[in-house]
């Protein structure tokens, strides 16, 4: 099959993808990996009973007919596998069991489950056993998504590039919800009323996952130890109307979305500031770097970045450049630089 190199690795016109997760974030990746001409679906796993057996074109229409979904990897040749997106949970020791059995068959693998943008703080010694794994067997892992993996942490430690020196980096992500996935929403508490958004912070299902993990990305890039970190608990916003989502109707007074801030001390000096929040109806919603240092930085998406499509992307996008690192366990700051991937008709 023609190729051509991109960072060194030989990319097919037409990757081959093992894609694990039908949730509604995994069927658009699905699709884009179609639509874009990027990669074609040639296996699918997802445990839920409704979903097994079926062909991949009932999931998502324009997929190829011939894979059906299965249970697990028993049946899964790896030799005609390019790579694996994993889009199942955000919980690094719940995808632990998926990520060490594809490693195992020395396969590349780029997953949106958020704790594995930068696993070395919640999960120092699994991500020892994933990293060894991986170069036992000649595998590669990646986490990698919008928030995080770029707009909180790779995207602002990036723009240090031009800065001689950084005295400190703050983050916003001030985002309408209103166009995001069911899921999302459901995640942030829209809808619930205090004792049930108390009730989700309390089962560990509502928050927003990763800011930790973006805050020490940035001070392990920009040479900082860390002396003190705190992680604010979710805060409801509260719908100041009726409104609508796609949870259905929401009262006035009610959550409609969720306030989270994260910081970073060296000795008294706070180095890092992320401030994220994300609503329906969100008034002036924003991504937004602020650099302290030399030069100065200020920059700011207006309207902000649309989510669901931005994670996506970078999921597909990332495919190539970890394709093109060394095996191991990875994170944005360790594989070569990630842009948008053209489809095989460009490639071609």
């Amino acid at each position: 099959m023609a190729a051509r190199a991109i960072g060194g690795y030989p990319l097919r016109l037409m990757l081959r993808i093992l894609h694990v997760g039908l949730g509604p974030l995994g069927v658009k990746i699905v699709n884009d990996l179609h639509d874009r001409g990027v990669g074609k679906v040639v296996a699918a796993v997802d445990v839920a009973p409704a979903l097994v057996g079926k062909k991949l074109s009932q999931i998502v229409p324009g997929a190829p007919d011939k894979p059906r979904v299965q249970a697990g990897f028993d049946d899964i040749d790896f030799k005609k596998i390019d790579a694996v997106v994993v889009a199942t949970s955000s919980d690094l020791a719940k995808c632990a069991p998926t990520f060490e059995a594809l490693l195992r068959e020395g396969a590349t693998v780029v997953s949106s489950c958020e704790e594995l943008s930068w696993p070395f703080l919640r999960h120092a010694a699994l991500s020892k056993k994933l990293d060894k794994l991986a170069k036992q067997h000649g595998g590669r892992l990646l986490g990698t998504g919008v928030n995080p993996g770029f707009l909180m942490d790779a995207f602002p430690v990036a723009a240090t590039a031009i800065c001689r020196s950084v005295r400190s980096v703050e983050v916003h992500r001030f985002q309408d919800a209103s166009s995001r996935r069911v899921p999302f929403q459901k995640k942030i508490g829209v809808g619930l009323d205090d004792a049930g958004f108390q009730a989700g912070i309390d089962a560990g299902w509502l928050r927003h996952v990763g800011l930790g993990e973006s805050l020490h990305f940035i001070a392990a890039r920009l040479g900082w130890k860390l002396d003190k970190w705190e992680e604010d608990r979710p805060r409801a916003v509260k719908a100041t109307k009726a409104m609508s989502s796609g949870l259905g109707p929401v009262k006035k007074g009610l959550a409609c979305g969720v306030h989270q801030e994260a910081r970073g001390w060296c000795g008294r000096k706070q180095v890092v500031t992320l401030k994220f929040e994300a609503a329906l109806g969100l008034e002036d919603p924003h991504d937004r770097v602020v650099v302290a240092g030399e030069p100065g930085i200020d920059l700011v998406w207006k309207g902000g970045v649309q989510g669901d499509i931005a994670t996506s992307a970078i999921v597909v996008n990332s495919i190539a450049s970890l394709l093109a690192a060394a095996p191991g366990l990875h994170t944005m700051a360790s594989i070569p630089l990630v842009s948008c991937t053209p489809g095989a008709a460009k490639r071609a």
